[in-house]
């Protein structure tokens, strides 16, 4: 142990200064994330001087994210191999042109709403609201676009889709989002709310979408390759792997 610690010293100090210069910066930003200088303040900060184009630029690039990590999770590959299929730059757009515009502007009317109402009857009104009208519309919009997304081209199939993930979907979030509001009332300041509640809508759309997936692969296999399975729920033939 001794010998290898001594090994790592001498090869960081033989390290050339611009290397150690930048490996400083980069650790002094991490550690100060938090900090009046870090990423979480200037985030804010622009928030604050463009609020729509910082949410754009935030959802789109977590929707892509989100593909992206769910699509390992659930195994799910293109005909070529890759995680990074043509549905993330889709989601990409949807999340940056659809997603954050509307988010926006029904968490602005949700905010002018109970701007200074703090009393225990107006949190529970909030709560209320945002379940039984903000959320319906939000996950609507969303099953629709995903939909589309997947290929749905006729009124008939977006509105099938619409129907048996709406009940699902609304589910889930009667159960997390009255947790995450009451949390942000309670803890966050209002101006971290944005933030905040992206994490939340990751986590929980990363989970919507890779269990969407897995049940699509499932269908799948079970449609064109019946039995010919593997022990470990792979096809027999690694060719044979169902994409888009």
């Amino acid at each position: 142990m001794s010998v290898k610690f001594e090994k790592e010293t001498v090869r960081t100090m033989n390290a050339p200064a611009g290397k150690l210069d930048l490996a400083h910066e980069v650790g002094n930003a991490m550690t100060r994330g938090g900090g009046p200088n870090g990423y979480l303040a200037a985030y804010l900060k622009q928030l604050q001087s463009n609020p729509l184009r910082t949410k754009m630029v935030t959802s789109g690039s977590l929707s892509a994210l989100q593909e992206v990590l769910a699509s390992w999770i659930a195994h799910d590959r293109n005909k070529q191999g890759h995680y990074f299929t043509s549905r993330v730059p889709k989601m990409a757009v949807y999340g940056a042109l659809i997603s954050a515009p509307m988010g926006h502007f029904l968490i602005n009317i949700l905010q002018r709403l109970f701007a200074g109402r703090t009393s225990l009857r107006a949190k529970i009104l909030q709560i209320l609201v945002s379940n039984l009208v903000i959320a319906p519309i939000q996950n609507s919009v969303y099953l629709t676009s995903m939909a589309i997304i997947a290929g749905a081209r006729t009124f008939h199939q977006v509105r099938a889709t619409v129907r048996a993930g709406f009940m699902p979907v609304m589910k889930i979030s009667w159960v997390t989002s009255p947790l995450a509001l009451a949390f942000a009332q309670k803890f966050l300041p209002q101006e971290t709310w944005v933030p905040f509640f992206n994490i939340i809508a990751f986590v929980i759309g990363t989970y919507i979408n890779a269990h969407t997936k897995k049940k699509r692969l499932a269908a799948l296999r079970k449609k064109h390759y019946g039995d010919g399975r593997s022990a470990s729920g792979r096809t027999d033939d690694p060719e044979k792997r169902p994409g888009y």
